[in-house]
Protein backbone atom coordinates (compact mmCIF):
# COMPACT_ATOMS: atom_id res chain seq x y z
CA UNK A 1 0.00 0.00 0.00
CA UNK A 2 1.28 3.45 -0.87
CA UNK A 3 0.78 6.48 1.36
CA UNK A 4 1.26 10.08 0.29
CA UNK A 5 4.07 11.84 2.19
CA UNK A 6 1.51 14.40 3.42
CA UNK A 7 -0.51 11.55 4.97
CA UNK A 8 2.54 10.16 6.76
CA UNK A 9 3.37 13.63 8.08
CA UNK A 10 -0.25 14.17 9.23
CA UNK A 11 -0.37 10.82 11.07
CA UNK A 12 2.90 11.51 12.89
CA UNK A 13 1.78 15.05 13.76
CA UNK A 14 -1.57 13.77 15.09
CA UNK A 15 0.16 11.07 17.17
CA UNK A 16 2.58 13.61 18.67
CA UNK A 17 -0.21 16.14 19.35
CA UNK A 18 -2.28 13.56 21.24
CA UNK A 19 0.57 11.89 23.16
CA UNK A 20 0.62 10.45 25.74
CA UNK A 21 -2.88 9.33 24.66
CA UNK A 22 -3.55 7.20 21.61
CA UNK A 23 -4.86 9.09 18.59
CA UNK A 24 -7.04 7.59 15.87
CA UNK A 25 -8.51 8.38 12.50
CA UNK A 26 -9.49 7.12 9.08
CA UNK A 27 -7.53 6.72 5.85
CA UNK A 28 -9.10 7.89 2.61
CA UNK A 29 -8.02 6.77 -0.83
CA UNK A 30 -8.45 4.29 -3.63
CA UNK A 31 -7.18 0.75 -4.13
CA UNK A 32 -3.46 0.75 -3.46
CA UNK A 33 -3.00 4.37 -2.34
CA UNK A 34 -3.94 6.44 0.72
CA UNK A 35 -4.56 10.01 -0.43
CA UNK A 36 -5.42 11.65 2.89
CA UNK A 37 -6.13 11.07 6.55
CA UNK A 38 -9.11 12.16 8.59
CA UNK A 39 -8.42 12.48 12.34
CA UNK A 40 -11.29 11.60 14.66
CA UNK A 41 -11.81 11.70 18.40
CA UNK A 42 -10.64 8.73 20.44
CA UNK A 43 -13.73 8.11 22.57
CA UNK A 44 -11.69 6.08 25.06
CA UNK A 45 -9.32 8.96 25.81
CA UNK A 46 -6.74 6.32 26.70
CA UNK A 47 -3.00 5.67 26.62
CA UNK A 48 -3.48 2.04 25.54
CA UNK A 49 -6.71 1.78 23.54
CA UNK A 50 -8.83 3.68 21.06
CA UNK A 51 -12.38 3.84 19.78
CA UNK A 52 -13.19 5.80 16.65
CA UNK A 53 -15.99 8.31 17.16
CA UNK A 54 -18.87 7.09 14.92
CA UNK A 55 -19.82 10.66 13.96
CA UNK A 56 -16.29 11.25 12.72
CA UNK A 57 -16.36 7.95 10.85
CA UNK A 58 -19.53 8.94 8.98
CA UNK A 59 -18.09 12.37 8.18
CA UNK A 60 -14.98 10.67 6.73
CA UNK A 61 -17.18 8.42 4.59
CA UNK A 62 -19.09 11.41 3.22
CA UNK A 63 -15.88 13.37 2.60
CA UNK A 64 -14.37 10.42 0.74
CA UNK A 65 -17.48 9.86 -1.40
CA UNK A 66 -17.61 13.56 -2.31
CA UNK A 67 -14.14 13.14 -3.81
CA UNK A 68 -14.85 9.82 -5.53
CA UNK A 69 -12.74 7.97 -2.95
CA UNK A 70 -13.42 5.58 -0.07
CA UNK A 71 -12.38 4.93 3.51
CA UNK A 72 -9.65 2.33 2.93
CA UNK A 73 -8.32 2.05 6.44
CA UNK A 74 -7.88 3.35 9.93
CA UNK A 75 -4.90 4.46 11.96
CA UNK A 76 -3.98 4.87 15.58
CA UNK A 77 -0.90 5.52 17.63
CA UNK A 78 1.08 3.58 20.18
CA UNK A 79 2.72 6.35 22.23
CA UNK A 80 5.00 4.04 24.21
CA UNK A 81 4.98 0.69 22.40
CA UNK A 82 6.02 -0.70 19.04
CA UNK A 83 3.97 -0.43 15.85
CA UNK A 84 2.57 -3.91 16.35
CA UNK A 85 -1.12 -4.67 16.99
CA UNK A 86 -1.95 -5.11 20.66
CA UNK A 87 -4.27 -7.83 21.93
CA UNK A 88 -7.02 -5.20 22.05
CA UNK A 89 -6.30 -4.18 18.44
CA UNK A 90 -6.55 -7.81 17.34
CA UNK A 91 -9.71 -8.50 19.32
CA UNK A 92 -11.57 -5.37 18.20
CA UNK A 93 -10.67 -5.22 14.49
CA UNK A 94 -13.85 -5.92 12.53
CA UNK A 95 -13.03 -5.55 8.84
CA UNK A 96 -10.27 -7.70 7.34
CA UNK A 97 -10.21 -5.57 4.18
CA UNK A 98 -9.28 -2.32 5.94
CA UNK A 99 -5.68 -1.26 6.22
CA UNK A 100 -4.69 -0.66 9.85
CA UNK A 101 -1.73 1.70 10.25
CA UNK A 102 -0.05 2.00 13.63
CA UNK A 103 2.21 4.95 14.42
CA UNK A 104 4.75 4.16 17.14
CA UNK A 105 6.37 7.00 19.07
CA UNK A 106 8.43 4.63 21.21
CA UNK A 107 11.83 5.33 19.68
CA UNK A 108 13.72 8.46 18.74
CA UNK A 109 11.95 8.51 15.36
CA UNK A 110 8.30 7.57 14.69
CA UNK A 111 7.68 4.25 12.91
CA UNK A 112 4.59 3.43 10.84
CA UNK A 113 3.53 -0.14 10.03
CA UNK A 114 0.46 -1.41 8.20
CA UNK A 115 -1.62 -4.54 8.79
CA UNK A 116 -4.67 -6.45 7.66
CA UNK A 117 -6.26 -7.89 10.77
CA UNK A 118 -8.48 -10.95 10.61
CA UNK A 119 -9.83 -13.00 13.49
CA UNK A 120 -7.05 -12.22 15.93
CA UNK A 121 -4.31 -12.49 13.31
CA UNK A 122 -2.35 -9.57 11.88
CA UNK A 123 -0.64 -9.80 8.49
CA UNK A 124 1.82 -7.00 7.82
CA UNK A 125 1.22 -4.96 4.68
CA UNK A 126 4.14 -3.30 2.96
CA UNK A 127 3.89 0.49 3.22
CA UNK A 128 5.61 2.71 0.67
CA UNK A 129 5.77 6.43 0.18
CA UNK A 130 3.65 7.19 -2.89
CA UNK A 131 5.36 10.45 -3.84
CA UNK A 132 8.89 9.13 -4.08
CA UNK A 133 10.23 7.39 -7.16
CA UNK A 134 12.27 4.76 -5.39
CA UNK A 135 12.76 1.05 -5.70
CA UNK A 136 13.31 0.94 -1.93
CA UNK A 137 10.11 -0.74 -0.71
CA UNK A 138 9.78 -0.79 3.04
CA UNK A 139 7.38 -2.61 5.34
CA UNK A 140 7.97 0.02 8.02
CA UNK A 141 8.27 3.70 7.42
CA UNK A 142 10.50 5.64 9.77
CA UNK A 143 10.18 9.37 9.77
Amino acid sequence: MRLRRAVIDALVRHARDQAPLECCGLLIGSPGVVEESYPVQNLRNSRVAFQVDPAGHFTAIRKARDRGLAVVGAYHSHPTSEAVPSETDLREANDPYLLHVIVSLRGAEPVLRGYRITTETAVEVELRIADEASSDSRSAISD
